[in-house]
């Protein structure tokens, strides 16, 4: 859950989380804040054409879907608790997770709500980072051989791009 989008400034970073969390595993993304309607359509546009089960939602509450999340949720900041020394732990539980992740000024609640707090280093980076680290060692770098079935496929190659279509 990306929090606090703002339709002037966020766009591009919202994006990127959005395209870090499909690409790194996650199962969707839900953005809280202003309702940016192209942004939704943007990430939805993506994974239409690359592929993959990856569900894009608004919701104005950032609070209820924390209040009412079935699971457990980690809040990633530069606040909390190292991930090196939480990571195990949270990776083998067996319940969904909601992964929080900042825009504006955080509310202060998040850390009370949130059963962990974890921190990608204690320095200031982009919530984009964060994520794709959390993700990274979440799925201990399996996520990296994910396979996605779309209109597009990316062959890889040394130098120069080439996608065919399908």
């Amino acid at each position: 859950m990306r929090l606090g989008h703002r339709i002037k400034r966020d766009q591009r970073i919202s994006s990127h989380c959005a395209l870090v969390a499909r690409a790194f595993g996650a199962d969707g993304i839900i953005f809280s804040g202003e309702k940016d309607e192209n942004l939704l359509q943007s990430i939805k546009k993506v994974v239409e054409r690359f592929g993959g089960k990856f569900e894009v939602k608004y919701e104005k509450n950032w609070k209820d879907v924390v209040k009412n999340w079935k699971g457990k949720i980690v809040h990633l900041t530069m606040y909390g608790l190292p991930i090196q020394a939480k990571i195990e732990e949270i990776r083998n539980l067996e319940c969904d997770l909601l992964i929080v992740i900042g825009g504006e000024k955080v509310p202060g609640e998040i850390y009370d709500l949130a059963d962990w707090n974890i921190a990608i280093t204690n320095q200031p980076h982009s919530e984009v980072a964060a994520l794709a680290v959390f993700l990274d060692k979440f799925f201990e770098g399996k996520e990296l051989e994910k396979k996605f079935e779309g209109k597009v496929k990316v062959i890889p190659q040394e130098r120069g791009k080439r996608i065919i279509s399908l």
